[in-house]
């Protein structure tokens, strides 16, 4: 911990179509940087950062812990993440942990109720994880649309959750985890080390010789 004993968080999210930084010092947002896109995390998650660390006025070697999604997510978004918190995590000398980005997704949440956590995956499937208030319920799954709906009880959260939503049912669009969420599961979670989190084979297929 540093002199003045706050926990001092960077928060970084390149699972989804965003691409997010954050620095957190006691559970306070010091700097918060949020862009829309569905590629090019690599070219900007590094400007991104120098900009929230430059405007909370810390220095990497202030920080106690980094703390990154690890998926489900886009293979390259989530790669990109990852190893960018590792090595920063390597220069600064400060633990990273890695969050789930459903398990984030539901954290933003706060209704002490059933719900479930889902991202349209493609090919027809969605990344879906069920959770009581904030306690999960199961593991991420990937399950077909229509299994999925079955599956989904209680309010949706999720990038596309209205679309899959039933008639009536409770729905939260969000495009991607907010950084508070994750920062208070980085807190509050065992420092697990950020492992990348794949629901299915990548789409991208090597070229036949």
């Amino acid at each position: 911990m540093q002199r003045d004993q706050r926990l001092r968080l960077l928060v970084l999210d390149t699972c989804l179509e965003a691409c997010q930084a954050a620095v957190f010092a006691d559970g306070a947002p010091l700097a918060v940087r949020f862009e829309a896109m569905s590629r090019g995390h690599q070219e900007r998650l590094g400007s991104m950062v120098r900009e929230a660390m430059k405007e909370a006025g810390l220095s990497f070697s202030d920080l106690d812990r980094i703390a990154v999604t690890v998926g489900p997510g886009s293979f390259t978004g989530l790669r990109v993440g990852i190893a960018f918190a590792k090595g920063l995590a390597l220069a600064a000398d400060a633990p990273a942990v890695g969050i789930g980005t459903l398990e984030a997704l539901a954290a933003s949440d706060a209704a002490p109720c059933r719900k479930a956590a889902v991202i349209e995956a493609g090919r027809g499937g969605v990344w879906l994880q069920p959770f009581d208030g904030q306690d999960p319920l199961g593991p991420p799954q990937n399950l077909p649309l229509e299994e999925a709906r079955l599956a989904a009880a209680g309010r949706l959260v999720g990038p596309t959750a209205s679309r899959l939503a039933a008639p009536g049912q409770v729905a939260i669009d969000l495009a991607a985890p907010p950084v508070e969420a994750i920062a208070r599961l980085a807190v509050s979670n065992e420092l697990a080390p950020p492992t990348p989190l794949y629901l299915r084979p990548p789409d991208a297929k090597p070229k036949a010789r």
